[in-house]
């Protein structure tokens, strides 16, 4: 499998949006500021519930204070850094918000309804999962065998401090997850052999079918 030798550009773009709207925030009262986070779109059930279906995007780009920023910030650098060369620009953009959206479907469906989420993480986690995929799909690669189980060990370990510590969205966590993996196999690695098209269509299927019913359950516990 011959390496793509492509800039990650969209994850710099992705970090440079995230840097502004941690500006914005700080501006406009703090990045702690319950009203600022909720003025510039952060989720919560019952907003999303009244019509705000635009907060189950907007989150992905807002953060709660200067280490989460950092945090997410370095992540998404690092992690965004291999996958986007990896797999092109279109597929990787489309797994980091395709996967920030599950997660804060995830989020509405069960998470608690007088939370409030942001934060870039339901992403990062659909793109840990997205490594797992290409590992399944291209197991005769060393490389993609090897960081497959690096981020599957980061999963585990960031979960397993999620069920220690409060203020964290599991559930956000969880769905992108979700959504990155089978994003990964329906999407796979450009110019090199994918799984079957039903594999890759019924992996489609499955996302669409999950985020519809999240979508459902949340206006319904919340309606």
């Amino acid at each position: 499998m011959s390496a793509r030798q492509e800039k990650p550009f969209v994850t710099w773009i992705l970090l440079m949006a995230i840097a502004i709207m941690f500006v914005l925030e700080s501006l406009s009262g703090g990045s702690t500021s319950v009203q600022t986070l909720l003025a510039l779109g952060a989720k919560t059930n019952f907003a999303v519930q009244g019509g705000d279906w635009w907060r189950l995007i907007t989150p992905i780009f807002l953060h709660i204070g200067v280490i989460h920023i950092l945090t997410n910030g370095f992540t998404l650098f690092y992690v965004g850094s291999i996958l986007e060369p990896m797999i092109g620009h279109t597929r990787y953009f489309v797994i980091f918000m395709l996967s920030g959206i599950v997660g804060n479907l995830a989020s509405f469906a069960f998470g608690a309804n007088n939370a409030i989420s942001a934060g870039a993480s339901t992403s990062l986690f659909g793109m840990f999962a997205a490594f797992l995929a290409l590992a399944l799909i291209y197991k005769e690669n060393n490389f993609l065998r090897e960081l497959g189980k690096t981020f599957l060990a980061l999963i585990v370990i960031n979960l397993l401090m999620d069920l220690t510590m409060t203020g964290i969205d599991i559930w956000g966590h969880l769905g992108g997850a979700l959504g990155g993996f089978l994003l990964g196999i329906s999407l796979g690695i450009p110019g090199v052999k994918r799984p079957n098209v039903l594999i890759r269509i019924a992996s489609l299927i499955v996302l669409l079918v999950i985020s519809y019913y999240m979508y459902t359950k949340g206006m319904v516990v919340y309606g």
